[in-house]
């Protein structure tokens, strides 16, 4: 199976070098160039198999350039002790229809680990197919889960370099303390005083700066992403939702009308596997893209526009904080029929003015896909008290928007078939917002905030978390965003 650029579909490569890439040359984003399809037949072995076992069966169907030997030594050594039970992302049912599946039973208890354990390996197959022996330095912009987890993924793998920025003031303590202890020879953290649209955008222009390519050619370098811009990135968040179908079918749930599924949606990546689950044969109705007060997918959803030129908000759900969302770009791609040149144009569009219209036609395949709905901090707190309370469940400030925007999608349309909810974070990452939802005092410090949570709530702290107490920060810098570039080239010794 090749890969194409969503601006170019004329550009072709291999899984090995779409992943060891990142990005396209154009700025593009590869998608495959056909969407595999499953059957009743694989999903009924699906349904029996490990979590383990049905990574390798999906990854098999995009990594055709993989021998089944590499996908397998893949999975295996990114998910089994890497997280608990060595069940990555175990579904519970709290009450009727509404299923959580939690997606934080790994090494940073964020859902990002469950592409960024498996990343690491992908590239580094990758790169011995295709980069001809050339160092990997790995890039990442975050908004807060991301970049621990890239940095929890590569700390200390052979011939990569990581770094990776974050805004200042827009990630939470924890989220901030998880990365600035992280220990690795060959990783490096750098706030920006920016937010993560800048340090995303910084990146970005990192990647397709000519000039700083041809320094890294003569290092013998190269660039690539963690961020789900990279095809490595998304491909194994496909799993999670064919998962979860599996586990539904294994426990005899009623889906003779499908099903929806809620997805917390910063960046897009998340709810675009769900897609991407979906057009693969798994029996999705409704997808619910549910946003916090940056709600610009909300009103794209709703309107046909999107605009980033607006009020940015710091919230308490801040892996949410985003206002560029780039895995739209891919989105758009399949909505258009796959016409590069319209998302190249409209991609020109967002790059110029900061915004785009699509078409009537467009927009309403939005609208049947897709339900886009927001809430902001106040309605996310009110959101975990009423799900402790009434459900006995702690959910966290993102998993709380999802749950929020899910209670209105079925208020407003009377959907109740089997709902599936993306909970993206333990609730211990964002301690002080939880116990303020659930209506109880914050401490004067983090980790008595985390100890008195789990106090009142009964939940056990996760080891992860725990650990972080006696852990000395090892990085304190901070940069403009126009600095990125001289960050990078400066850690790299060039």
């Amino acid at each position: 199976m090749n890969y194409i650029s969503t601006r170019n579909k004329n550009i072709k490569v291999s899984a090995a070098q779409a992943i060891s890439q990142g990005i396209s040359k154009d700025g593009g984003l590869f998608v495959p160039e056909t969407i595999p399809a499953l059957t009743e037949a694989d999903f009924n072995k699906l349904k029996s198999m490990s979590y383990v076992e049905r990574a390798a069966f999906v990854l098999k169907l995009f990594l055709t350039d993989f021998t089944d030997e590499e996908i397998d030594y893949c999975v295996k050594g990114a998910y089994l002790g890497s997280f608990d039970n060595d069940n990555p992302a175990p579904l519970k049912n709290i009450g009727g229809n509404t299923n959580i599946l939690e997606l934080w039973h790994g090494p940073t208890c964020a859902f990002k680990d469950l592409a960024l354990q498996l990343l690491p390996y992908l590239l580094t197959t990758s790169a011995k197919k295709v980069s001809g022996g050339k160092e990997i330095v790995i890039l990442v912009a975050t908004s807060g889960d991301t970049g621990k987890a890239a940095l929890e993924g590569f700390c200390d793998v052979e011939n990569t370099k990581i770094i990776v920025f974050y805004p200042n003031d827009g990630v939470s303590a924890m989220q901030k303390l998880q990365m600035d202890t992280q220990k690795g020879d060959n990783v490096f953290v750098c706030a920006i005083n920016g937010n993560f649209d800048d340090a995303q955008t910084g990146v970005k222009k990192i990647f397709t700066d000519n000039s700083v390519a041809e320094i890294l050619e003569k290092a013998n370098m190269q660039f690539s992403s963690a961020n789900s811009i990279n095809w490595g990135r998304l491909a194994p968040q496909i799993i999670y939702y064919i998962s979860a179908y599996c586990d539904m079918l294994k426990e005899g749930t009623d889906l003779s009308n499908g099903f929806n599924v809620v997805v917390p949606t910063g960046n897009f990546g998340n709810i675009l596997a769900a897609y991407y689950a979906k057009v693969m044969g798994v029996p999705i109705n409704k997808l619910i893209c549910a946003s916090n007060a940056n709600n610009v997918l909300t009103d794209f959803i709703n309107t046909g526009i999107y605009d980033r030129n607006r009020k940015f908000y710091t919230t308490i759900s801040p892996s949410m904080d985003i206002l560029i969302s780039s895995n739209l770009e891919r989105m758009l791609f399949e909505i258009c029929g796959r016409d590069d040149k319209t998302v190249a144009a409209l991609q020109a569009d967002l790059n110029s003015n900061g915004k785009y219209t699509v078409s009537d036609e467009i927009a309403n395949k939005f609208k049947d896909l897709f339900f886009g709905g927001c809430c902001d901090d106040e309605k996310t707190l009110s959101t975990i008290k009423d799900t402790f309370n009434n459900k006995d469940y702690l959910c966290d400030t993102h998993t709380a928007v999802a749950v929020n925007v899910y209670n209105n999608y079925v208020e407003t349309t009377g959907d109740n078939r089997p709902a599936v909810i993306a909970s993206t974070a333990s609730p211990y990452k964002f301690a002080n917002s939880v116990l303020e939802g659930i209506g109880e005092e914050i401490c004067s410090d983090e980790f008595s905030t985390v100890e008195k949570l789990s106090s009142i709530s009964g939940v056990p702290v996760p080891a992860p978390i725990d650990a972080l107490k006696n852990a000395s920060p090892r990085f304190n810098n901070v940069c403009e965003k126009q600095d990125m570039i001289k960050v990078v080239l400066k850690n790299l010794g060039l």
